[in-house]
């Protein structure tokens, strides 16, 4: 696709690209249902995540207490995201979804508001795990529902065993030398895997 065609859609498609948040603080501003399900999303990649909140689910404060997550049991103060890479705000209160997203600026602090594009810097797509082996799926906001469906279709696809297959592949390209030669067997053997496994598939 050329760019003229991009600028012509009026807007363009969110940029995939996986984070490594090893060493950055994550806050989620709210602490209802929609708020519990972005921390449980989370979870599968950093524990370093600290939760502001009037009011919490059971569903929750269970995960918290068991997680041992930073919890401050208050409303939402100006300030509060500038020691953080990045902000969740899962609050019905729209002006200060706003106000959290103006301010997000000024910390060059990624900020998603649930339910408000216009205040997102990024969105959560519809993703599935195994092991080492993370696919996400993403339709830009036409449709989550989409999104959910072809999860899950790709879900039946994954070999049961792939992340051992994914281990051993790992360890070869740790133990032989950088090259052309690693290059192609690698491609080879990745690719006999999956041949092996399409007759299942079909």
């Amino acid at each position: 696709m050329s760019y003229d065609n991009i600028e012509e859609k009026g807007r363009m498609s969110y940029f995939p690209a996986f984070l490594k948040l090893d060493d950055k603080k994550v806050l989620i501003v709210g602490g209802g249902r929609i708020a519990c399900e972005k921390l449980g999303h989370l979870l599968d990649f950093t524990s370093n995540i600290s939760i502001i909140a009037v009011e919490l689910s059971d569903e929750m404060s269970g995960i918290i207490q068991s997680r041992h997550l930073h919890f401050e049991k208050r409303g939402y103060q100006k300030g509060d995201i500038k020691d953080f890479a990045i902000v969740i705000v899962a609050i019905d209160n729209i002006p200060l979804q706003a106000e959290i997203f103006q301010e997000s600026k000024e910390y060059s602090c990624l900020c998603n508001c649930v339910d408000s594009s216009e205040y997102c810097d990024f969105i959560f797509p519809s993703y599935l795990k195994k092991d080492d082996l993370t696919i996400a799926v993403s339709t830009s906001g036409a449709s989550p529902a989409v999104a959910k469906q072809l999860k899950k279709y790709l879900q039946r696809l994954i070999p049961s065993d792939i992340g051992e297959f994914l281990q051993e592949m790992k360890k070869l390209r740790e133990s032989l030398p950088k090259g052309k030669e690693r290059m192609k067997m690698l491609e080879t053997k990745a690719q006999d895997y999956f041949n092996n496994r399409s007759s299942k598939w079909m």
